[in-house]
């Protein structure tokens, strides 16, 4: 008896990517129209899946490169242009044989695949750390130092010490770690990558609680950055504790 076309469409639905080349070998020679769409569909899903894993082959590139080192540890920020918040840095340890897919600029991505990733990541991750500086820390000592000690903090947080640090484009001062900077790393490196997924999720689920606490200018939908909104909210009731008072100096001098 043959399987109803809308059971195939379900098989196909829970079907994992990698096992797509048996669902269709099951049903490449059923000829009735509706099945050889789903196959169609599921050639498609293969290819793109294939697509994914060369580009995650490219990905890591730089681990590969350098695989004599025992522990690679991405680092990536962000968080260094918003008028509000912390700086936020991530470090990733991740396995040498790897099998997270869609790993990439954490900007190139959903909020909905940040998250998934998030989790995936720090599951699988040999290591996984976060270092944070606060608004008045970045007023007092300037956004770059204040980056670099977040980095710095986020290698310290590091369950296993790295042997090796690839930085998204900068060289961390006072670390005695070899360190390879990589222009547009997140984008490059599948450690930076990860390392700047985790810094991202973290500081937008931040934000988002410090929305509760000031509602009144949408860090949940701006995440500190210089939206319009944001500015205007700025202007009509004046900063909140934790917007950086050296970033919207000319704002209030305006006001």
């Amino acid at each position: 008896m043959e399987e109803k076309i809308g059971v195939i469409k379900e098989h196909l639905k829970n079907t994992k990517d990698r096992e797509l080349d048996s669902f269709i070998a099951k049903y490449d020679t059923d000829e009735r129209a509706g099945v050889v769409k789903i196959v169609e569909s599921a050639r498609k899903r293969l290819d793109k899946y294939h697509a994914e894993l060369d580009r995650i082959e490219k990905l890591k590139f730089y681990e590969n490169k350098y695989s004599e080192y025992e522990f690679i540890c991405g680092i990536d920020e962000v968080g260094r242009g918003p008028l509000a918040g912390p700086v936020m840095a991530g470090a990733v340890i991740l396995p040498k044989d790897c099998d997270i897919l869609y790993i990439n600029d954490s900007k190139k991505l959903s909020e909905a695949k940040r998250e998934e990733l998030y989790d995936e990541i720090m599951e699988k991750a040999v290591a996984c750390a976060i270092g944070v500086n606060t608004p008045e820390r970045i007023d007092e000592i300037n956004i770059l130092q204040a980056t670099y000690e977040a980095m710095r903090e986020a290698i310290g947080n590091l369950s296993k010490k790295p042997d090796l640090l690839l930085n998204d484009a900068v060289t961390i001062p006072e670390v005695d770690i070899r360190q390879i900077p990589i222009i547009k790393g997140d984008a490059k490196s599948i450690s930076i990558g990860a390392a700047s997924i985790i810094a991202k999720v973290t500081r937008d689920r931040l934000m988002q609680e410090y929305d509760k606490m000031f509602p009144e200018y949408g860090f949940s939908s701006n995440k500190g950055y210089g939206s319009v909104e944001h500015i205007a909210a700025l202007k009509k009731y004046g900063p909140c504790p934790i917007h950086r008072r050296s970033f919207i100096k000319k704002i209030l001098e305006d006001m």
